[in-house]
């Protein structure tokens, strides 16, 4: 495979984990009734959909086809969140943190599986505000009992 076809591809994992991350919070927060929880979960949903977005961007520009769904991990986020709702906000906020402590490791694991100015893209880019996100959720958790 070229190396852009194999840029797609981590890319294309990239995004499927973004979209899983999008689908797990959109369920989340009809589960969701404290004001300060809302919020923050409101503003991560929104760095995730930023980044779907910065990715199919990047994606096309390799005249690559972005991912539609999440695949697999959408699957195995829903039946983990799926049971967090029933247990309520703080399982729903547990679940979804460790969602982004995976997807943090996956940026951090396969950044240097891409080449050139995307390998910065992710390194400078999608790996911080991943980061900023994770930082906000658990601090969430910890915060509010």
């Amino acid at each position: 495979m070229a190396q852009a076809g194999k840029d797609v591809e981590t890319l294309n994992s990239f995004l499927r984990g973004e979209i899983s991350a999008v689908e797990t919070y959109r369920q989340a927060m009809g589960h969701i009734e404290h004001d300060v929880r809302r919020r923050t979960l409101e503003e991560c949903l929104k760095d995730h959909e930023q980044r779907v977005e910065a990715l199919k961007e990047r994606i096309r520009q390799l005249d690559g086809e972005p991912a539609e769904g999440s695949g697999v991990w959408g699957i195995f986020a829903k039946l983990v969140q799926g049971g967090a709702d029933l247990l309520g906000e703080d399982k729903a906020i547990s679940a979804l943190e460790e969602g982004e402590d995976k997807g943090l490791r996956d940026y951090e694991q396969n950044a240097g599986k891409v080449h050139g100015d995307l390998r910065r893209f992710v390194r400078m880019e999608l790996l911080p505000k991943q980061k900023s996100t994770h930082k906000k959720l658990s601090h969430l958790k910890h915060t509010l009992h």
